[in-house]
């Protein structure tokens, strides 16, 4: 009778025993539902996140390309394409400073139009390129400038305000030291005060550099060149007294 009540004790024990474990791995498997419940709320939470915020991008840019296409005007276009050629003069003028003797401070004078119009050429061809209008190349050889748009040569450009004749070229190209200042700084005043009446005329141009960049571009474009015509003046008054 005493071995039957311990062998019923031992059951019972071992079935207390089985319930446990067992509500155990029913309160684990619970919680790992639950987290793992959780995590594919929060991935799907972070990807509707995700791509929320690309969408929110996309249109952003979208809007911006709109607006691009939109504030723009012919005369916007046409100031860009003639000034990138008349930039591409002046670069002509100034590289012939340091082989053709010129002082040291008009050299300093013609590295920093070179390094500034070519930086605003650059951008210049980068705004007619985002708003899908012919970009303008131009090539330098010697005092011979090409200029192009969509592979056809543009000629046209020589008729605007400010550009040296080809035979003024040659006159540059053949003077030296003192000479080559004189003649440079003098057609180089020239040439700035024809980019500045391109700056007002585009300016006076109803609806025109209504764009943010356009109206940069063209505003820093007038300062710098407003700016180099005074110190050119300065410099040629001062090689007029030393003569």
């Amino acid at each position: 009778m005493v071995i039957k009540d311990k062998l019923l004790a031992v059951v019972s024990m071992n079935n207390l025993f089985s319930t446990k474990i067992f509500a155990l791995l029913l309160i684990v498997a619970g919680t790992m539902a639950c987290k793992s419940s959780q995590q594919a709320t929060t991935q799907t939470a972070t990807n509707e996140n995700q791509r929320s915020e690309e969408e929110l991008e996309e249109l952003y840019w979208s809007k911006v390309d709109s607006a691009r296409m939109a504030s723009f005007t012919q005369a916007d276009v046409k100031f860009m394409t003639g000034m990138i050629a008349h930039h591409a003069q002046a670069l002509v003028m100034s590289r012939l400073a340091p082989e053709n003797g010129a002082s040291s401070q008009v050299q300093t004078l013609a590295s920093r139009i070179i390094n500034a119009q070519k930086d605003e050429i650059a951008s210049m061809q980068q705004w007619l390129k985002d708003r899908n209008q012919p970009v303008v190349r131009y090539d330098i050889d010697g005092i011979n400038l090409t200029i192009t748009i969509e592979g056809e040569e543009w000629k046209d450009y020589r008729k605007m305000r400010g550009v040296l004749s080809q035979q003024q070229l040659e006159e540059l190209a053949q003077a030296k030291g003192n000479d080559f200042n004189r003649l440079f700084l003098k057609q180089m005043i020239e040439h700035h005060t024809g980019a500045v009446y391109m700056v007002d005329n585009l300016f006076d141009k109803d609806g025109a550099a209504q764009d943010n960049e356009s109206y940069r571009l063209a505003s820093n474009i007038q300062v710098d060149q407003k700016t180099e015509i005074e110190r050119m003046q300065m410099m040629l008054d001062q090689l007029s007294k030393g003569s």
